[in-house]
């Protein structure tokens, strides 16, 4: 739970600085799920929004903060509209490759540590919440030797989003985390 603190912490002050649209509730007295539509405006904040949120946890734990990464983005770019294209969310692209397979073709040399993806119609700090629910996936981000962070999407018309986020080690070669 006390790696959720920063996270909700920082969730909290990012609602804060947009625009919300009234909540409508349902019969149960709890929110409707609402469809994510991504701005303009937010498509140059989405990934330092999630890298702030994952170096808030970093920096909570003591370790090393994260740098993005443009090819561990890219990566996570194409793997992102790949799993839109396969409809399902799998970490094995449509011909075959593996996130080391993605991760190589961008050119990044370091090690691999985690792919997380997710197929939803939430926000990228809604999605790290959920990440974080589970243990191995929230150790996983919390690596100490990791030093890149890439992070992407790919938005359907209709409002589904595919993310996926990689994390990487510039001075080690590391085995996959998940």
């Amino acid at each position: 739970m006390k790696a959720l603190v920063p996270v909700l912490a920082i969730a909290l002050a990012v609602s804060a600085c947009t625009p919300t649209t009234p909540v409508q509730l349902g019969p149960d007295g709890r929110p409707l799920p609402q469809v994510y539509r991504i701005s303009q405006a937010d498509r140059a904040r989405i990934q330092y929004r999630m890298l702030d949120a994952v170096n808030a946890l970093r920096q909570a734990r003591g370790v090393q903060l994260l740098e993005l990464d443009a090819r561990l983005t890219a990566a996570a770019a194409t793997h992102s509209r790949d799993m839109s294209v396969q409809n399902r969310p799998w970490n094995f692209g449509s011909d075959g490759s593996s996130t080391l397979d993605r991760v190589a073709r961008a050119g990044y040399q370091g090690g691999v540590g985690v792919e997380l993806i997710a197929e939803t119609y939430e926000t990228e700090l809604e999605i790290l919440a959920a990440w974080l629910e589970d243990p191995e996936k929230r150790e996983a981000l919390l690596v100490p030797n990791l030093t890149d962070l890439g992070f992407a999407y790919y938005q359907e018309p209709n409002g589904k989003i595919w993310w996926t986020l990689i994390t990487g080690s510039r001075s080690t070669r590391m085995a996959s985390a998940l």
